[in-house]
C-alpha cells in the first residue's frame, strides 16, 4: 500500500469511528452485545494452517524456535534443511503450494461435525499472511500457493450455512523473529516494513505487560491497518485475538480496531463481535476466551473456550497426541451447560489435506451432534447447570486430561418446554437418578416444582420407566448403551 493510499485508509478508519454508533472508549464499546447466533450456534471449529505446516516439527512455534540456539527445533532444523544462514524461514515459502487445497472439502466437513462457525487463521505470529493484501507481498496470494486462501474459505463455509469468523496473530510478530538476530541467520538488517521478518526485535518478558521495547508507533499502524483490511475484504462475523494484545501499547489501537470493526458490523447490518483472551479489552466489549480450558461455574454472560483436538499442538506435526472424540465431547457439555462456546482446532497438512485422525475425531463428534442436536443448537443453561461429585478444574490449560466422571455426573440446557439432562457417564443397569428434578418437601425452596409431560432418551426408541419422589427423578432403560453422554429429554407441562 502506497503512502497516498495509506493515509487516505488511515482517514477512513477515523471518520467511520468519529461517525459510531460506537466509539474509540470503553464506556462506548461496553455496550456492544454478543450475536444471537453465536449463542445458539455453540460449537465452532478453527484452522491452524500456514508454513509452520510444512517443517510439521513440534508445534506452530517452529518459526520462533527455529532460531533459538536451546531449542531443540534449533537443531532438528539444521540438520534437516540446512544451517538458518542458508535455509531460513523465508525459504519455507516456495514449498507451500497447498496442492490439495479443497476448502468446498472442508466445509463440508465442518458442517458434518456439527460446526455452525469456523475460524481460520489470517497471519500467525510467524508473520505470513493467508489472504489477499496490499500490506505485503508476504501473503498466500501473491507467494506460495498464489491464492486467497482465507477468501476462498470464506466462500465455501458460507455455501454450507455457516458463520464466517477469522483471527490474527499478528501483535506477537513485534518479537516472534527477534531470536534469529542473536547469531548468523537470514534473519539480519535492513529491515523495513512490509519485509517478512520485520521487526524481528528482542522478546519481552511477556509477564510483563509494560515492558520494553514497546511496540513502536510504525508497527501499531501496521496492526492496525492490517487488521482492518481483513475486516474490510472478508467482513468477518467474528475476529479473535491471541494473548500479546493485552500489552499496555496496543489498547488504544485495540479501542480503534474494536469501534472501527462494530461500526462496520452496524453498515453492513451484520451481527459481529471480538474474541479476547487475558482481560485484553475491558469486559463486556467482546467474548471472554479461555484457552486450552473452561470456567467452572455457569456465567451470566458467553464466554468460548478455544482448544485444539491435540494436547501437543495447534498445526499439523507427525507428533500429535490426540485426545478422543469422548474426551471432547464431554468437555463440550460441560461448557455449554455453563453458557460457553467450544472453538475445536484441527490442523491441515502442509498439501491442504486434513489428516484422516482428525477426520476420524470430527465424524465421531458430528454423528454425536446430530443424534443430541435438540438439547444443544438454540439451548440455554438451565437454572442448575450440573449435578454429581465430580469437580471441573477452572483455567487455562486444563483440559489435557480427561475428566473421570462416575454415573451421578449430570449436566444441563434447556430449550423451549424441555430440560436435558446430560448423563456424563451412562450405568450400564439403565438405572438413573436425577437428583434436580427431585419432589421438592419446602415449596418456598428455589428448586423444581414442575410438572413432567413425558421423559424420552434423545436418540432411542425405547420409552424409559420413570418416577418422581423426593429423591429425584428415576429412570429405568433397558437398550440405552453409550460410552459417550446420553441425553434424557423432559418436557415439562
Amino acid at each position: 500500500m502506497d503512502k497516498q493510499k495509506e493515509q487516505y485508509y488511515k482517514s477512513e478508519i477515523e471518520r467511520v469511528i468519529e461517525k459510531g454508533p460506537f466509539h474509540a472508549d470503553w464506556s462506548s464499546l461496553t455496550q456492544m452485545a454478543p450475536p444471537a447466533w453465536f449463542a445458539k450456534g455453540k460449537f465452532g471449529i478453527f484452522i491452524h494452517w500456514g508454513l509452520y505446516s510444512i517443517p510439521a516439527h513440534a508445534n506452530e512455534w517452529y518459526s520462533r524456535n527455529m532460531y533459538i540456539q536451546e531449542k531443540e527445533e534449533w537443531e532438528y532444523h539444521r540438520k534437516t534443511f540446512g544451517e538458518q544462514k542458508e535455509f531460513g524461514y523465508k525459504d519455507f515459502i516456495p514449498m507451500f503450494q497447498a496442492e490439495k487445497f479443497d476448502p468446498d472439502e472442508w466445509a463440508k466437513l465442518f458442517r458434518e461435525a456439527g460446526a455452525k462457525y469456523v475460524f481460520p487463521v489470517a497471519e500467525h505470529h510467524d508473520g505470513f499472511q493467508m489472504y489477499q493484501s496490499e500490506l505485503s507481498k508476504f501473503n498466500a496470494y501473491e507467494m506460495g500457493p498464489k491464492r486467497d486462501i482465507l477468501g476462498e474459505l470464506k466462500e465455501s463455509i458460507e455455501k454450507e450455512n455457516m458463520m464466517f469468523c477469522t483471527s490474527s496473530h499478528r501483535a506477537e510478530h513485534w518479537f516472534f523473529m527477534g531470536h534469529g538476530k542473536e547469531f548468523g541467520s537470514d534473519i539480519e538488517e535492513p529491515m523495513k516494513r512490509g519485509d517478512f521478518y520485520w521487526p524481528a526485535m528482542p522478546e519481552p518478558d511477556n509477564q510483563d505487560l509494560q515492558s520494553e521495547p514497546y511496540p513502536s508507533e510504525e508497527f501499531l499502524d501496521d496492526w492496525l491497518l492490517r487488521t482492518c483490511e481483513i475486516i474490510d475484504r472478508y467482513k468477518p462475523s467474528l475476529l479473535y485475538f491471541d494473548w500479546w494484545i493485552q500489552h499496555e501499547a496496543f489498547k488504544e489501537s485495540l479501542k480503534k480496531l474494536a469501534s472501527y470493526y462494530y461500526n462496520r458490523g452496524k453498515e453492513w447490518n451484520q451481527e459481529v463481535a471480538i474474541c479476547y483472551k487475558h482481560d485484553a479489552m475491558m469486559f463486556g466489549s467482546g467474548i471472554v476466551e479461555v484457552e486450552r480450558g473452561k470456567l467452572s461455574e455457569a456465567k451470566p454472560y458467553l464466554w468460548q473456550t478455544d482448544t485444539a483436538i491435540a494436547n501437543n499442538s495447534w498445526c499439523y506435526t507427525d507428533t500429535l497426541e490426540y485426545k478422543t472424540s469422548r474426551q471432547i465431547i464431554r468437555n463440550f457439555v460441560d461448557i455449554i451447560s455453563k453458557n460457553g462456546n467450544m472453538l475445536l482446532n484441527v490442523g491441515p497438512k502442509a498439501d491442504g489435506t486434513i489428516p484422516e485422525d482428525d477426520k476420524k475425531i470430527l465424524k465421531e463428534i458430528g454423528a454425536w451432534m446430530h443424534q443430541n442436536a435438540e438439547a444443544i443448537y438454540g439451548s440455554r443453561p438451565w437454572r442448575k447447570s450440573e449435578e454429581g461429585t465430580t469437580k471441573e478444574q477452572q483455567g487455562q490449560f486444563t483440559d489435557q486430561q480427561e475428566v473421570e466422571y462416575t454415573k451421578e455426573d449430570i449436566r444441563f440446557t434447556a430449550r423451549g418446554d424441555c430440560i436435558y439432562a446430560f448423563v456424563m457417564k451412562y450405568p450400564e443397569d439403565g438405572k438413573v437418578t436425577i437428583r434436580s428434578l427431585a419432589n421438592s418437601k419446602d415449596q418456598n425452596v428455589p428448586e423444581f416444582h414442575g410438572l413432567i409431560k413425558s421423559v424420552s432418551v434423545l436418540g432411542y426408541d425405547e420409552k424409559p420407566v420413570y418416577h418422581k419422589d423426593h429423591e429425584g427423578l428415576h429412570i429405568q432403560t433397558g437398550t440405552v448403551n453409550s460410552n459417550l453422554p446420553v441425553v434424557v429429554r423432559v418436557q415439562i407441562c
